[in-house]
């Protein structure tokens, strides 16, 4: 049997000769390395024919094996405990140390990298020729290796080369064999699964919205317009750390990239947001707050007479005109028709300027009347019916609310349609508690301070957005209450529409009563032409009663395309 030392001292022309013994075909192309490993495997395939190979010099393996199995019989002990192999090999042999001066070199280096002395001493035939620098590489690489594998008690006899070598070759071989086995194993799991659902990747593929909510814990979530921005399955999660680097406030309408809920998680948490009010982050971030905002009249006029117009939006828009930050109230009594005139304005108004945001706020009124109102108006509705508890009404106008404030923060046209004030003023004041004061017909002093800041709050601001806001507020219901409500918010809005029930009654539609209704400064949203003109028809109009008027004016708007032609047909 041969040793891969052995084999590599050999010259080319020696190895080709041993392959050619051994029975191996097609060696003179092979390079020296290669040669080696492949006589090692044909002898550890067939070890008969190695010995073979092997016996012409079996004269010269038995010299230099002798003294080492003497040595090694000898002294076992001190060489385990006491001095390094080569001291021992120069004092009891002085006669091979010619012969061994090549082990002595590559001794070193291996006692050099572990410091420790081996067992077991191994020593190798006798080189006669030199070896290369690689070469030497290669054999204190082997010898090291040897080493960690081989460590065991030095009382242990010595067992012949051929019992040391042939092992590795047999642990290869099963090594093989295990690495084959493994593999058809792990492509019979392939194969069993290959119908196992894939894994995906959810994160930051669905992009959501919704309207935020704080809660007093800091953290909060982003309420769902189909729920009437209540608590919903849909509801998103949003971190109090995203709430303080955005700069985020109740009512912002945040967009943005949303995960699914891991394990223990009840909402989709957000991960990225986008936009903010419509707006990059980074703008929202140093925005002024609505109070601090400057109030205006307002100055530019909504056209509710151009397309999209009705008899009833362009007798509103001589009479009583719209701008941009209006604080407007439709009074009226039951049975008038104010619901048709509020769907009429805002449908106008949305025709006409589809840069402005528009939500019909609905509270206490008729689930039919609801339903109406979202397929016939180009709007967000938001409404809440009768059915309903009180404090579901204050919970959707308190967050309407606060959404129009941050679309005016962020330089937005809002108009909020609200139906009706009295009714929200009814649920403030069965919401809110008990502070003893009484006001005629059972209102709490400080109920009213809610809806009056609701109504309050629509106005135009300087260089910036505006928010409007028309109400309808109830009257000569039989209710005291209602009296009160009225009575509170007669002098806060700035525009005043009256209807009336007699006009109503005779099937004259709109019915509004001219003379009483109007708007604060007109002069701003009116040309000075026009201002004169409905200056001289109030006065015509003064001395006829609310049906007469109403009668006339429907008889000649009705006979002309637009505002400006009937304006005009005044000369004649």
């Amino acid at each position: 049997m041969f040793e891969i030392s052995e084999l590599k001292a050999k010259t080319l022309a020696e190895l080709q000769g041993i392959s050619k013994s051994i029975g191996l075909t097609k060696t003179s192309q092979l390079k020296k390395l290669d040669l080696v490993y492949q006589i090692l495997d044909t002898q550890a395939a067939n070890p008969s024919k190695a010995n073979v190979a092997a016996t012409p010099k079996k004269e010269e393996v038995e010299k230099t094996e002798k003294p080492k199995r003497r040595r090694v019989t000898k002294k076992p002990q001190a060489v385990e405990n006491t001095t390094p192999l080569e001291k021992t090999q120069v004092v009891e042999n002085t006669e091979t140390v010619t012969n061994i001066k090549t082990v002595e070199k590559t001794a070193d280096v291996s006692t050099t990298e572990k410091p420790k002395p081996t067992p077991r001493p191994q020593r190798k035939p006798p080189v006669k020729k030199p070896i290369k620098a690689e070469e030497k590489k290669e054999v204190v690489i082997s010898k090291v290796k040897e080493e960690k594998q081989e460590q065991k008690p030095a009382n242990q006899p010595n067992r012949p080369q051929q019992n040391r070598n042939n092992p590795p070759q047999k642990n290869k071989n099963n090594n093989q064999s295990r690495e084959k086995v493994n593999n058809s194993r792990s492509n019979g799991n392939k194969s069993t699964n290959r119908y196992r659902d894939p894994d995906f990747e959810f994160d930051g593929i669905i992009e959501s919205e919704g309207v935020l909510e704080m809660m007093p814990d800091g953290y909060g979530f982003l309420r769902s317009s189909d729920y009437n921005y209540l608590s919903s399955p849909d509801d998103i999660y949003v971190s109090q750390s995203q709430i303080k680097l955005f700069g985020l406030k109740t009512g912002d309408t945040v967009r943005g990239n949303v995960r699914p809920p891991k394990e223990g998680e009840k909402y989709f948490p957000l991960i990225r947001v986008s936009k903010i009010n419509g707006l990059n982050p980074n703008i929202v971030r140093d925005r002024v707050s609505f109070e601090h905002l400057t109030p205006l009249f307002p100055q530019e006029k909504f056209n509710l007479a151009e397309k999209g117009s009705s008899l009833s939006t362009r007798i509103i828009d001589l009479f009583s005109p719209l701008g941009k930050g209006q604080r407007g109230m439709i009074v009226a009594q039951p049975k008038t028709g104010k619901t048709m005139l509020l769907k009429d304005v805002a449908n106008a108004i949305a025709a006409n300027h589809p840069e402005v945001y528009q939500i019909v706020l609905l509270i206490d009124e008729r689930p039919e009347e609801v339903t109406d109102m979202k397929r016939n108006v180009r709007g967000e509705v938001v409404a809440s019916t009768f059915d309903e508890p009180a404090d579901k009404h204050v919970k959707v106008a308190n967050i309407v609310l606060e959404k129009a404030k941050r679309l005016v923060e962020c330089g937005h046209d809002v108009v909020i349609l609200l139906d009706s004030i009295t009714r929200l003023a009814r649920a403030y004041n069965t919401v809110a508690p008990a502070s003893g004061k009484i006001l005629s017909g059972g209102i709490d002093a400080n109920a009213l301070h809610k809806p009056k800041r609701f109504f309050g709050a629509a106005r135009n601001i300087e260089n910036g957005g505006s928010l409007t806001i028309i109400a309808t507020a109830l009257t000569e219901t039989g209710s005291k209450m209602d009296e009160v409500i009225f009575e509170e918010f007669k002098g806060t809005g700035n525009m005043e529409l009256q209807l009336d029930r007699n006009i109503s009654n005779r099937r004259i539609y709109p019915a509004i009563d001219l003379i009483k209704s109007s708007t604060r400064r007109d002069d701003l949203l009116l040309d000075a032409k026009t201002v004169q003109r409905m200056w001289v028809l109030r006065k015509y109009l003064a001395d006829m009663n609310p049906i007469e008027a109403m009668e006339f004016i429907n008889d000649r708007i009705k006979l002309s395309k637009n505002n400006d032609e009937f304006l005009i047909s005044m000369n004649g």
